[in-house]
């Protein structure tokens, strides 16, 4: 537990104060996790995420990939939203808008930067999730209709229990 929460102050600490104004996604990485279980049911999230013999850990699992993988979406689209910003043609882009006329700013004319970078890191995270929820579908549907040929094709370890991890990685980075 110690390790996790360490984990996510790490996390957090790397976001520049400046843009940590608003969080990276439309809810916290507990909160994706759970519709992520709802979705696709315990028992395949507890084999998507678990590591542990029982898979008890899936949650836990779950939530640190999720706060791992915000920090990098929105280092990911500070750097995109600093190219726009820097970018002479975006008001001809963008329908004549600046930059801060674009992504708005609050009283003092400012944040227009912070506000693209959560609208982008927001954008990435439920794109991500809804990934993982679909391609957990297509590999629960694989495993079912024939068990023995998804652990071959798709297991890597020993004894191929690792399947539907690699599988939901596999479609959902494709």
């Amino acid at each position: 537990m110690r390790k996790f929460a360490l984990l996510i102050v790490l996390a957090l600490s790397v976001v520049p104060a400046a843009l940590a104004g608003n969080s990276p996604s439309a809810s916290s990485p507990a909160q994706r996790c759970a519709a992520q279980r709802t979705a696709i049911g315990t028992s395949a999230f507890n084999q998507l995420y678990g590591t542990n013999a029982s898979d008890q850990n899936a949650f836990g699992k779950c939530v640190a990939k999720l706060a791992r993988t915000d920090v990098q979406n929105q280092a990911n689209a500070a750097q995109s939203c600093r190219a726009e910003q820097n970018d002479a043609n975006f008001a001809t882009n963008h329908g004549g808008k600046t930059f801060a006329q674009f992504y708005g700013t609050n009283k003092n004319g400012r944040n227009a930067l912070g506000n693209c970078v959560s609208q982008k890191a927001k954008t990435a995270a439920q794109a991500q999730n809804q990934a993982t929820i679909n391609a957990a579908r297509a590999c629960r549907a694989e495993q079912k209709a024939n068990p023995a040929d998804f652990k071959t094709k798709y297991g890597t370890n020993a004894n191929k229990s690792n399947a539907f991890g690699k599988c939901v990685s596999q479609k959902a980075k494709a």
